[in-house]
């Protein structure tokens, strides 16, 4: 009986904890996406204003934790330099390029 009892606290803290993760990883992304659509609003010119939440949706999904991590920052203290070379760095990976591709031709699609 002891050692089931002990099994079901161990599962709820392990669910109250990936909870916990999951809020804190969801609050990160939501702030990097401030940091990054300011960036690409304010250091990004060539990137047309209908396609700045698809760009800002491409860059957080194919940012490191750690990327987001100091976006969400950025967001906090202010969108740098340092920001912009982040983003562009982010956006130069094939795979947010591909990102891009496709959302762009879903945007252009909808106009």
């Amino acid at each position: 009986m002891l050692t089931r009892l002990i099994a079901l606290v161990a599962l709820l803290a392990l669910t109250a904890c990936e909870q916990t993760s999951r809020a804190v990883d969801t609050a990160a992304r939501n702030s990097a996406k401030v940091a990054v659509n300011e960036a690409l609003v304010t250091r990004f010119p060539l990137v047309p204003k209908e396609l700045t939440t698809p760009f800002t949706d491409c860059v957080i999904d194919n940012a490191s934790a750690n990327e987001i991590g100091e976006l969400a920052r950025d967001a906090l203290i202010g969108v740098t330099d340092t920001t912009a070379a982040l983003v562009r760095t982010v956006l130069e990976r094939p795979e947010t390029q591909q990102c891009v591709i496709r959302a762009g031709a879903t945007v252009l699609d909808t106009l």
